[in-house]
């Protein structure tokens, strides 16, 4: 797939990983892979979808998690290896 993207946002605390997470999904065609609880009250949200719209995607989640908490971390892989998409999804 070439043009498939993953977007993760770390957040520290649950309220805002909420938020970004519901922000994202809101903001564009992305499908929520999953959340990791890090430890310490840091979560991390994998979303994927095209790049475009990962791409809106993360800037709303960050936006929102800077509102209601403390974000980390946003980050966006553009057309990631799919031996990395297997071990991610």
């Amino acid at each position: 797939m070439s043009n498939e993207a993953i977007g993760m946002i770390e957040t520290k605390g649950l309220v805002a990983s909420i938020q970004a997470s519901d922000a994202m999904l809101k903001a564009a065609n992305v499908t929520l892979v999953k959340q990791l609880n890090i430890g310490a009250a840091f979560v991390t949200t994998i979303i994927r979808g095209d790049v475009g719209s990962v791409r809106a995607a993360v800037d709303a989640g960050a936006a929102a998690a800077s509102q209601s908490g403390e974000l980390i971390c946003a980050h966006l892989i553009p057309r990631p290896e799919q031996s990395l998409l297997d071990s991610v999804l």
